[in-house]
């Protein structure tokens, strides 16, 4: 982070200045008061659970320069006599202003990337074929909320030429309020599924709450789709101001897939533009028809930021994704398909057509609960369930409360599971499994699938790959 003055930050937050310590210039920020650095900016965040301004006393003795409170919960005497105090409406509000500021005072080019499923993959295919010609930054871990994503623009520096940031959302302007501090200049849209339909009510509000990603766009933007999702599709050029770039695999766009070959732990294409072959086959070492899609909107990325395709795919091959998503972990034994990171009924899909594209003797999955899809949650859950039977899968193990949904799609009780807790499902596959089988486990992060894959991996030694 770069140097900002108690002057600026006092303006950019629409503070009032309570307490005047000592310094003047400030180049850390934290919201916790266990990661303070000496001389650093303590923003006061008031969660569901704790309210950060208690600790205001405890940040400043342990070293915060400049508090940023919206309450008043010390004694001025208590305060160190180096910390500064600003007093604002609403700290969480300050924490963007302040990030907007800041990111004003930056010359670096931002990548906003948001979507119902395929965030986090697309955000490291971006890095990785972007870093082979530029110093590029990509937000860490799971910040990518209206708290998480700013903490990520503090890390930025004019050392940087670009930054790729993920965005998330589970309901209206959250989005607007992220690119109001962040002012992406591309935007990708990896595809609208019915993630958050229990806040949201319906797809179209849903596509409605991904476009804000577009709020602050001028004509020097681009806004890249992947129109072979149906709603995406449904984007137009009219009325805007900034460009879009169409890609896709079946439909008709500006950057298609063709040639499409799907491998155990890749996929090959060739790349079209405007329907004229511009590059054969291009390889990214990850499994699944949905990394093409996702790795086509990195390429039209790619390309507005003048790389060749020979670059992008030389840059591919350092690909280092995020862990639990779609890791394929072979062993003497058995392999496993990690993906315990997220579910909704797009990545489930995704996953089982990886789960049948690998070679095995037994095909087994292993589900839990979809979480915030409201009414659609039972349709949903059957609907999985229907399309594991669909795709050969031998044995289907469920936990979680949709239980009654996954067997009514799944029509066979035969070949179906459930268990009250990851305990029980671990040590049932663990006897279960035999040599040759393919297990995939996926539900949605708060049900901690990944120790069920933890307990797997212990005796079945890993095959180097």
């Amino acid at each position: 982070m770069e140097y900002i003055s108690l002057n600026s930050i006092v303006k950019a937050v629409e503070g009032k200045l309570l307490i005047k310590g000592s310094k003047e210039l400030f180049n850390s920020i934290s919201i916790d008061t266990r990661k303070i650095e000496p001389e650093s900016i303590f923003i006061a965040i008031k969660g569901e659970k704790f309210n950060a301004n208690n600790f205001t006393v405890e940040a400043s003795k342990k070293g915060a320069a400049l508090c940023i409170v919206d309450e008043i919960k010390f004694e001025k005497q208590d305060i160190n006599k180096d910390t500064s105090v600003v007093i604002v409406e609403n700290t969480k509000k300050a924490l963007l202003k302040l990030a907007e500021f800041y990111r004003s005072t930056l010359n670096i080019k931002i990548v906003g990337i948001t979507g119902s499923t395929g965030k986090t993959s697309t955000k490291d295919m971006t890095y990785a074929i972007l870093s082979e010609k530029y110093k590029v930054f990509k937000t860490q871990g799971n910040f990518n909320n209206e708290i998480g994503l700013p903490l990520m623009i503090f890390n930025l520096d004019n050392s940087y030429d670009i930054a790729v940031l993920e965005m998330g959302m589970s309901n209206f302007f959250e989005i607007h309020n992220m690119v109001e501090a962040a002012r992406p200049d591309i935007a990708l849209i990896t595809n609208i599924g019915i993630s958050h339909i229990e806040n949201l009510k319906t797809r179209e509000y849903i596509l409605e709450a991904k476009l804000e990603i577009a709020d602050y766009f001028n004509d020097h933007s681009t806004l890249i789709l992947n129109v072979d999702n149906d709603m995406l599709s449904t984007v137009t050029r009219e009325d805007k101001i900034y460009k879009i770039i169409k890609t896709g695999i079946e439909s008709s766009c500006d950057v298609k897939a063709e040639n499409a070959r799907l491998e155990e732990t890749s996929v090959i294409f060739d790349i079209f533009k405007n329907d004229k072959l511009m590059f054969k086959d291009f390889k990214i070492d990850l499994p699944g028809k949905h990394n093409i899609s996702n790795a086509l909107l990195v390429i039209a990325c790619g390309e507005l930021f003048g790389l060749t395709y020979e670059e992008m795919n030389k840059g591919i091959e350092k690909l280092n994704m995020t862990s639990m998503r779609l890791d394929i972990v072979k062993g003497e034994k058995y392999t496993i398909v990690d993906d315990c990171y997220n579910a909704s009924p797009d990545s489930m899909i995704a996953a089982i057509d990886v789960l049948k594209n690998i070679s095995g003797e037994r095909k087994i999955a292993v589900f839990g609960t979809m979480r915030e899809l409201g009414d659609r949650a039972y349709d949903a859950h059957k609907e999985i369930g229907a399309y594991a039977r669909k795709n050969l899968v031998d044995l289907l193990v469920v936990l979680g409360e949709f239980k009654a949904a996954f067997e009514e799609g799944f029509k066979d009780n035969e070949k179906i599971k459930y268990f009250v807790s990851t305990e029980e499902a671990a040590e049932f596959l663990e006897s279960f499994l035999e040599k040759k089988d393919v297990i995939l486990v996926k539900a949605s992060r708060a049900m901690k699938f990944e120790k069920i894959v933890e307990h797997l991996k212990k005796g079945n030694k890993l095959i180097d790959r």
